[in-house]
């Protein structure tokens, strides 16, 4: 059987139409000694350890709970939120960094009958009062003192009756005080104590089935790369139908075989912010509906020791994620020159042997050397049992998809918003193409407005046009905004995604560009940013590159050198670079080994959409200079805003400059 076919007609347990708590019901019974959740000691104080709901961790290691002890935990909780006046509807803030407690809070709201808004960890007290404010909470979850003081900083804007804190907040912190104080604040811990002390195991399961499939799950707040963010309504029908979409593809369908799926043997490493939709879904409740076990990393910048302890067999990302993944093991693959040119080998006839159709007997030897050489142990860093990596979020580089799929390591690259619970296509793994989104997901319709696309031309013989959507996971539209709700549909019903897509003949869909990103020139040319941005991502000089040029005649970017690979580029070329990031900017030597490599990206586009000109930064687009989203999406606007001056000598004369070779 086709696995189009096979998907479509895949039956099994985990596929319902259930709310959300009652999915977890139904996997805490079919999986009960299976691992759930893994959690990290030494980070955190966590009062569900202080009050002994749950075991310590060893520091600096992982302890877990089975999916039975989990499902204890959740109902003790949903009792004890139960108590403090959650149900039917409440709406209560999640504000918290992704661990363990933020994904038996989820259920365990959801399970009162609560709704869940989501706040980052990143907002100002401004934007929390806004966060919070907007969809009317009545309680919030934080995770920790800091996060609190952000809470209360901006109460009396509030309308709360309730403040939950995961963790013991140290006498120090100045917040231990107002814990013990206040009658209106508890630790998570109290919670669960309330509960244990409340839980009747009938009035429990009359409260996880008693919401409606079409009643609000969760207020998902986008995260705001331009204006206010806007309140995303999804039920429990959106989510629960979209982790069976997804379940049908990754899950372990009888038609397989060896195909890695998604199953209770799987393990993840969640990291992603809980807040987003991405890892809501494809980390959280995908994995817990097929009893998969989830671990927490400490931190992205932790990834590679979590790697090690938890050797996962599936990881959810985005691009940027796989981009510095990337750089960290080319890094140490790249001790000493001979080591580089071996590494660079490698990945060559990784990528080439991907990429061929029918490779030879000489292109095959050459591969299973690469293997042994580099590739068992890039794979071995990651723990050695990593089945494949799904990538949303964002779009990923081609060149760097086929560098992972080379090594072993497959990226199957994925498609959708927060507007639709939220993935609407990703590649499966039967028959994944590199450069694509992959098809649409089972029950998902899609189709074509061409009339925004203007001339952008479709690469593989396809229409391309902005991409509409319906289907059992779109949303109902946005909290409380109903002429934006409308504006976002069209007049039969479809959801405008806002992005430009090419839909292939094949049937699988490329994604082109966010339509409102897409350069218009002063020539009339359209020009999609993201492929000539996406083409940086596997350079070792540059780290990130932003292009511009709308109104303008001609493309140009702003460019974050990679300074670490251009100092051991320097040093194997004699140089002797400035100490400051600034100077290793202006450095005449520095501008030509970046040329050199726009150059290389040019020779893949038109004439017209080639960089003309550039200017280099020195400071990294983070979520912390408030220049990407928390979801690592750039926030051009503001890039524009920091880098005005910059920008203005790109385009200082009228006539065309070039520094690029001819």
């Amino acid at each position: 059987m086709d696995w189009r076919d096979a998907e479509t007609t895949f039956a099994d347990d985990v596929v319902g139409d259930t709310t959300l708590a009652r999915m977890f019901e139904d996997s805490a019974a079919r999986n009960t000694e299976r691992p759930a959740q893994r959690y990290k000691g030494g980070l955190y104080d966590r009062s569900l350890v202080s009050t002994g709901a749950v075991p310590a961790a060893p520091a600096n290691d992982y302890a877990a709970l089975s999916y039975g002890e989990m499902r204890d935990v959740v109902r003790n909780l949903t009792a004890g939120f139960r108590e403090l006046g959650v149900a039917d509807g409440t709406r209560v803030g999640l504000f918290s960094h992704t661990r363990m407690e933020w994904a038996q809070c989820d259920f365990a709201l959801l399970a009162a009958g609560g709704v869940v808004t989501t706040v980052y960890t990143s907002s100002s007290e401004r934007q929390v009062e806004y966060l919070l404010s907007d969809p009317d909470a009545t309680g919030v979850v934080v995770e920790n003192a800091e996060l609190l003081g952000r809470v209360l900083a901006v109460e009396d804007e509030l309308d709360l009756s309730f403040v939950v804190v995961l963790d013991d907040p140290a006498d120090g912190s100045g917040m231990g005080g107002a814990v013990r104080d206040r009658d209106d604040i508890y630790t998570l811990g109290d919670v669960h104590e309330l509960g244990a002390a409340a839980f009747d195991e009938a009035a429990y399961q009359t409260w996880v089935d008693e919401p409606e499939m079409d009643e609000l799950a969760s207020l998902i707040y986008t995260s705001g790369t331009t204006g206010q963010p806007k309140g995303v309504q999804l039920t429990h029908g959106n989510f629960r139908s979209n982790v069976n979409q997804c379940y049908k593809r990754f899950g372990p369908r009888p038609d397989k075989g060896d195909t890695p799926a998604i199953g209770p043997g799987s393990t993840t490493l969640s990291f992603l912010p809980l807040a987003h939709v991405f890892e809501r879904l494809a980390g959280h409740f995908l994995m817990f509906a097929a009893g998969a076990c989830v671990a927490y990393a400490e931190s992205p910048d932790t990834l590679r020791e979590d790697f090690q302890l938890v050797r996962p067999t599936v990881g959810t990302s985005v691009p940027r994620v796989y981009e510095k993944l990337y750089d960290a093991i080319r890094t140490q693959a790249s001790e000493s020159p001979v080591k580089q040119r071996i590494f660079e080998w490698a990945v060559g006839v990784g990528r080439d042997y991907h990429t061929t159709d029918a490779p030879g007997a000489v292109l095959t030897a050459k591969h299973r050397l690469a293997d042994r050489l580099v590739f068992e142990q890039v794979r071995e860093a990651l723990g050695g049992r990593i089945d494949f990596f799904i990538s949303g979020g964002g779009s990923l580089s081609a060149e760097l998809c086929a560098l992972y799929h080379g090594m072993g390591l497959p990226i199957y690259e994925g498609y959708g918003l927060t507007e639709t619970s939220p993935v609407v296509a990703v590649n499966p793994p039967e028959e994944p193409k590199i450069g694509t989104i992959g098809p649409p997901i089972t029950d998902v319709e899609i189709r074509l407005d061409d009339t925004v696309a203007g001339d952008v031309a479709g690469e593989a013989g396809g229409d391309v046009g902005e991409l509409l959507v319906k289907g059992p996971n779109v949303s109902q539209g946005y909290w409380n905004r109903p002429d934006e709700t409308a504006a976002a549909f069209t007049e039969d019903g479809w959801f405008r995604t806002g992005d430009v897509v090419e839909l292939r003949p094949d049937g699988y869909i490329s994604f082109r560009e966010r339509a409102k990103q897409i350069l218009v020139l002063s020539t009339g040319k359209n020009v999609a940013p993201g492929p000539i941005e996406d083409a940086f991502a596997a350079s070792d000089v540059v780290e990130q590159c932003m292009v511009l040029g709308d109104g303008k005649k001609f493309v140009s970017a702003l460019v974050v050198p990679n300074f670490d690979g251009l100092r051991e580029w320097a040093d194997r070329e004699g140089y002797d670079l400035p100490e400051d990031l600034r100077g290793v900017c202006r450095d005449d030597r520095v501008r030509e080994r970046i040329q050199t490599e726009i150059d290389r990206v040019n020779e893949n586009f038109e004439s017209y959409e080639q960089i003309k000109q550039f200017r280099l930064v020195p400071e990294d687009f983070t979520e912390e200079n408030d220049l990407m989203t928390p979801t690592m999406k750039k926030k051009r606007r503001n890039i524009l805003d920091r880098y005005a001056d910059q920008v203005n000598l790109l385009y200082e004369n009228d006539a065309e400059r070039t520094t690029t070779k001819n």
